[in-house]
């Protein structure tokens, strides 16, 4: 009987499970009532009372090692439950799940690579501004409606009727970012502001009250709208391709003068017209002009010796144009079904 005990010890110290099918069948054959631990205390009652206290210690430690042994097994499979994986570890990592740029971002980046191919740098400047960068300097009159506080988000202003070049807003386009160059820099200057504007709007798929422009700003001697025509002409062309048409409207802006607007042909409908259009075949794109002298002049810049453009652009038109994309609240919803379609190698 010793030696059927010491062979049970053998076996359960080596025994080792892979499933709870295994640990089932191992308590059934050890520890239930039917199992050979309990056919031996059968047996037991058998043994010369000479031999029982050898071989009641043999038993009880036969028994003991088998719980300990069940206890430990059982552990051991449910740390592998935990542990395991559904997935195929040996399948490669490559590729990855790339994600995506926004639309948003893809656009502003052409538009600045575009523009620094022909000698222009980048220039940013502050979102909270006060009234004198974005209003007063750019030859803006006390009473203009865009200084209006159903136009413009104002965070303190001293009375709703008269500004003040200490009122604090958010600026509502990033030519304040041109007047601080002017103020700080001497002619030539060529450089582009791309940034996030604020204006009090009602939102449609045409118009949003927050949104982002790029604008430039050329200074040097002898500059004139035919430099102007040419310089936008490229950038149409580069970015909507080589047949892209432009035209230029008579228009008015407090700080070029003359002024303009330029429309391209709407690639959305070829023309033939649609809701972002207007059923006209053109979506205007920007504004743009000669910098009015008034606003050399109070950048303190000689206005009789230096002459320059300005243009001015929405970003989201741009992109609306680009992917034919025609409601522009899609840029802000952040649905990642519109999103993954602009997926990006970096």
């Amino acid at each position: 009987m010793l030696d059927r005990i010491n062979n049970l010890l053998a076996e359960i110290s080596a025994a080792s499970l892979k499933s709870h099918e295994e640990l089932e069948s191992f308590r059934l054959k050890f520890l239930s009532k039917k199992g050979l631990i309990s056919d031996l205390f059968e047996e037991f009652r058998n043994v010369s009372a000479a031999d029982k206290k050898e071989i009641g210690q043999k038993l009880n430690l036969l028994k003991q090692s088998a719980s300990e042994k069940y206890n430990l097994l059982k552990a051991g499979l449910q740390i592998i439950s935990k542990t395991s994986y559904s997935m195929d570890l040996t399948r490669p990592s490559f590729p990855w799940n790339l994600g995506s740029r926004h639309p948003i971002s893809i656009i502003r980046n052409e538009i600045i690579e575009i523009f620094e191919r022909i000698g222009f740098t980048v220039s940013e400047g502050p979102e909270i501004e006060n009234d004198d960068h974005v209003f007063t300097k750019l030859n803006f009159a006390p009473e203009h409606p865009a200084r209006d506080m159903q136009d413009t988000f104002y965070i303190s202003r001293i009375s709703p009727e008269d500004s003040n070049p200490g009122d604090i807003l958010l600026r509502t386009h990033t030519s304040s970012v041109q007047v601080r160059v002017m103020q700080s820099q001497k002619p030539p200057i060529r450089t582009i502001s791309p940034g996030r504007v604020f204006r009090n709007e009602a939102i449609s798929a045409r118009a949003h009250c927050i949104f982002h422009q790029v604008e430039g700003l050329y200074i040097d001697e002898n500059v004139s709208f035919a430099d102007l025509k040419q310089t936008l002409l490229f950038f149409a062309r580069e970015m909507y391709g080589k047949k892209t048409e432009i035209r230029l409207r008579p228009s008015y802006f407090p700080f070029t003068e003359p002024s303009a607007e330029m429309d391209v042909n709407c690639t959305i409908c070829g023309g033939k017209g649609c809701n972002v259009c207007k059923y006209t075949g053109w979506l205007e794109v920007l504004g743009c002009g000669m910098v009015h002298p008034a606003v050399l002049e109070s950048c303190n810049i000689d206005s009789k010796k230096y002459t320059g453009f300005a243009f001015g652009m929405g970003i989201e038109r741009p992109a609306m144009l680009k992917y034919q994309v025609n409601d522009l609240r899609l840029y802000f919803e952040n649905d990642i079904r519109f999103l993954e379609q602009f997926k990006t190698a970096f």
